[in-house]
């Protein structure tokens, strides 16, 4: 068997430890107009980034950016014409921050761009502060956005949309709450691990994930226990980075595919999403993917030839002596609507087929059911 041929996108420069945020005002010192999007809490970053050129702050981003999201920060753009874009935020801020930056002085418009390599170019440069450790989207060409007509979300992908400096400052997630920084956490380690037992997966890629999903098992409870270890902080950092670089060529499956409807329909957090569904895909797919799952467990520190009860079993211990809820219905979800989120994950393609095994709607029900 041939590996598949696969393309690597990465940001042109990479800043990684304490206090790297302020090297953006130096690197774009040439820059004239400025627009930095955030939200209201991470706009509270905006000084250390010491630009010296005229910044307009845009902070009206949600958790979980729509369209409208999208339409006001383009119209924000337009008004002050910025020949440097900055995201400053987790992922929903640099997701949006990427399509701004590539669609604000263009004649295309989002349902244009969707899907696939639609994007005709981008003159802005762009600047991507990551102040989470979850979605890695300061190391990648993708960007999703919620529609909420349909209750799905439009993905976006492209080079265009590659950061030209991507800044990793640990110091930015100290303030994270420890049952978010758990959840990205989770999230982080899930793109690694979902591209890892892929279809897809690529020895590569593969390289990256288990650097990713070995600094979670070595800091995420580092981090929950103490948001001010610097070291842990960074760790989970680059292993958010790492998983967003599993995204570009090979991306994640069943997991994230599950796990979207409860963000979409049930409007929970992208992170905590994963992180309940993590355990089941993971022990789902092991019969297929034997050996990288032993491998992922390993890393954990889940125990060694675990059977599929074992693996749900201390998977599902992992998140919760992290103080995770794993329980569905906990957060609100009602057993009506299973069925519903298990064919709105089940029609996601895109992602599903990149599964090491098929799964049945009945299947992807059954792992909803046992989340309950």
């Amino acid at each position: 068997m041939t590996t598949a041929s696969i393309t690597l996108h990465q940001p042109r420069r990479l800043a990684v430890g304490a206090g790297t945020i302020a090297e953006v005002g130096a690197w774009a010192a040439d820059a004239t107009s400025i627009f930095v999007i955030a939200t209201p809490i991470t706009a509270g970053f905006a000084d250390r980034l010491k630009l010296s050129g005229r910044a307009t702050l845009f902070d009206a981003i949600p958790g979980e950016p729509d369209i409208g999201t999208l339409d006001a920060a383009l119209a924000a753009a337009r008004q002050c014409k910025p020949d440097l874009i900055v995201g400053l935020g987790g992922g929903s801020v640099l997701d949006v921050a990427k399509l701004v930056a590539a669609l604000w002085d263009s004649e295309q418009t989002l349902a244009d761009v969707a899907g696939p390599n639609r994007v005709a170019g981008r003159r802005t440069r762009l600047a991507q502060v990551a102040t989470t450790a979850g979605t890695g989207s300061e190391a990648g060409i993708r960007s999703l956005i919620t529609d909420p007509e349909k209750g799905n979300k439009i993905a976006v992908e492209s080079p265009h949309m590659i950061a030209d400096l991507a800044v990793l400052d640990p110091e930015l997630t100290y303030s994270v709450p420890p049952a978010v920084t758990a959840a990205t956490g989770v999230d982080a380690m899930a793109h690694c691990v979902e591209a890892f037992t892929n279809r897809r997966a690529h020895p590569m890629i593969d390289g990256f994930a288990r650097m990713g999903f070995r600094l979670v098992g070595k800091y995420l409870a580092r981090a929950v226990k103490d948001g001010a270890d610097t070291e842990a902080r960074e760790g989970l950092m680059l292993a958010s980075y790492y998983g967003g670089i599993c995204l570009g060529p090979v991306n994640t499956a069943a997991g994230h595919a599950i796990a979207y409807p409860l963000g979409t329909r049930l409007r929970l957090p992208h992170g905590l999403a994963n992180a309940i569904i993590f355990p089941h895909v993971l022990a789902f797919n092991q019969k297929v993917a034997e050996s990288k799952t032993a491998e992922v467990a390993e890393a954990l520190g889940l125990g060694e030839n675990l059977s599929a009860d074992a693996l749900l079993d201390t998977a599902c211990g992992f998140c919760r002596d992290i103080g995770i809820e794993m329980s569905l219905a906990a957060h609100g979800a009602k057993t009506d609507d299973l069925p519903l989120y298990a064919s709105d994950a089940h029609a996601n393609r895109r992602l599903m087929d990149n599964n090491p095994i098929d799964m049945s709607v009945e299947e992807v029900l059954g792992i909803y059911k046992a989340a309950y």
